[in-house]
């Protein structure tokens, strides 16, 4: 039996959630090994977006099976009116499967997507959505440039060359010191990230006098929550190498997929240690060159089947 009237029932109204949801997804199983400095990274993503974040919105974070020390800190956060929303899973769904949680449980008309170790900086959100509202029919809009596969981006290309109103160009737009850094940031090797920095060129659209590159990544991006509603549910089955699934799939759809010309983030991977920058007011060929053992090291040969041993290691005691 009913004890009482809920007192629910007496307010006039409820709050309503911002146009835009900021959704982040967060994952460190334990804090030890490569996964030494997750919490720290995440700590520095989570600010940065609060502090960079120039549109109304709600910040929420889906924790997909972390270790108790981030689960503690994210319900913390929670608590003191840091984060908005909060889902935990006590497993890991992979990607796919969080987006499909994710997506669907943001309610903002625009969802800004990140993966948990982004760094941002002022203007990301709003240089984002400038591109959003004026291209047509826009799919994602990454706050950074970087080279993607261009079989990702056919439609955006294939739409600016048959639009009078679009200029499309093709050239070395993004200066080396912003390529360098997110490649290395990859784990690439600094000569393999020169060469590749050399034989590509990038894809600049200018539209309604906006300009934007052509690409987007499934790492970081600002999309209609409508449109995000199109490819769901994700059927991916592995927790990594599946994640281009959505950039497939916008793609042939028709939807153009898009970055900002300028750097507003910083891919910290799995540590706070920024990407070497002491070389670069060096001119090309006259940089201070790696020591004797960073280069050997750095080696193809050398580094592919320590890295395999180290795959095995950590597959073999974390069964991951």
């Amino acid at each position: 039996m009913r004890v009482g009237q809920n007192p629910i029932k007496s307010l006039d109204s409820v709050a309503t959630p911002a146009p835009i949801t900021v959704a982040v997804l967060s994952y460190a199983p334990f804090l030890s090994g490569y996964w030494a400095e997750s919490l720290e990274v995440l700590k520095a993503c989570l600010e940065s977006l609060r502090q960079t974040s120039d549109r109304p919105h709600d910040l929420m974070v889906f924790d997909n099976g972390s270790c108790p020390d981030v689960v503690e800190f994210l319900v913390r956060e929670r608590t003191e009116g840091r984060i908005q929303f909060l889902i935990l899973s006590d497993k890991n769904l992979g990607k796919g499967g969080a987006w499909n949680v994710l997506f669907q449980a943001a309610a903002g008309d625009v969802i800004a997507y990140t993966d948990c170790d982004a760094l941002f900086s002022p203007g990301w959100l709003s240089r984002s959505l400038e591109i959003l509202e004026t291209f047509p029919r826009v799919g994602m809009v990454t706050s950074r440039p970087f080279r993607t596969p261009p079989e990702f981006y056919r439609s955006t290309v294939d739409w600016a060359r048959a639009t009078p109103e679009a200029t499309l160009e093709e050239g070395q737009f993004i200066p080396w010191p912003t390529f360098r850094e997110f490649d290395l940031s990859l784990g690439q090797d600094e000569a393999d990230v020169r060469r590749r920095y050399e034989a590509t060129r990038d894809i600049r659209v200018t539209y309604r006098g906006v300009r934007a590159h052509a690409g987007a990544s499934h790492y970081q991006f600002v999309a209609r929550r409508s449109v995000l509603a199109e490819f769901l549910p994700f059927t991916m089955d592995r927790p990594m190498g599946q994640v281009r699934q959505l950039d497939r799939l916008m793609n042939e759809a028709g939807y153009l997929r898009l970055m900002t010309p300028e750097p507003f983030l910083m891919n910290m991977s799995n540590s706070l240690r920024p990407v070497p920058r002491e070389s670069l007011a060096h001119p090309a060929g006259s940089r201070p060159g790696p020591s004797l053992g960073r280069r050997i090291l750095g080696l193809g040969i050398v580094r592919r089947p320590l890295l395999a041993i180290y795959h095995a290691i950590f597959r073999h005691y974390y069964g991951i």
